[in-house]
């Protein structure tokens, strides 16, 4: 698929309605736009293909199965807003979407709180900490700001994020520090 048809169906799939309920371990029809790899349980895609997973091959993502993620499919996990202070332009946003590690849960994932997790954006940035890490900071695989479905180009289509003004110490670091495991654009989440 060449890049300009990728971005025009990637750009469609945020238009997909949300409907109740988890994902389910077939592949939705939409484009897949995250990928959960590595020690999960359950499989909707093929492994790694170096000649059609240019962008993953590119950036050194390597794995035999993975779970495949439409946009309505993310969107459709049970979803919280946290409202953090954007690095951005320093203001309040809502962001809304499931917690990572619901999103690994829906993809079968087999993970200790010690277990590591990358969490790879569509620039190639990758950001890893573990599953515990995860779950104590509160990160959200983040699919709308403000109501609004964040968009292929901006923040999106989805980010990996989390709410430092909760966290004392976090407060005391730059905008910029705060937000440096928040891979904007996330397309891969790899497990162990």
């Amino acid at each position: 698929m060449d890049k300009r048809r990728f971005l025009q169906a990637a750009a469609g799939a945020t238009l997909l309605p949300a409907t109740a309920g988890a994902a389910s371990p077939a592949r939705s029809a939409a484009p897949a736009l995250l990928t959960v790899s590595g020690a999960i349980r359950q499989a909707n895609r093929p492994p790694l293909n170096k000649a059609l997973d240019q962008m993953m091959s590119k950036h050194g993502v390597v794995f035999d199965k993975g779970f495949a993620f439409g946009f309505a499919d993310i969107a459709a996990l049970p979803a919280i807003e946290i409202r953090p202070t954007l690095e951005y332009d320093g203001q309040k946003h809502t962001l809304r979407g499931p917690t990572v590690a619901r999103v690994l849960e829906a993809a079968g994932a087999v993970a200790t709180d010690s277990t590591p997790v990358g969490l790879r954006a569509v620039d190639g940035y990758n950001a890893e900490l573990t599953l515990g890490e995860l779950k104590r900071l509160g990160f959200i695989v983040a699919t709308h700001i403000d109501g609004q479905p964040l968009a292929l180009g901006g923040l999106g289509p989805m980010w990996a994020v989390y709410e430092p003004d909760r966290f004392p110490d976090l407060t005391r670091l730059s905008l910029p520090e705060r937000f440096a495991r928040c891979p904007w654009g996330v397309y891969s989440i790899h497990v162990g």
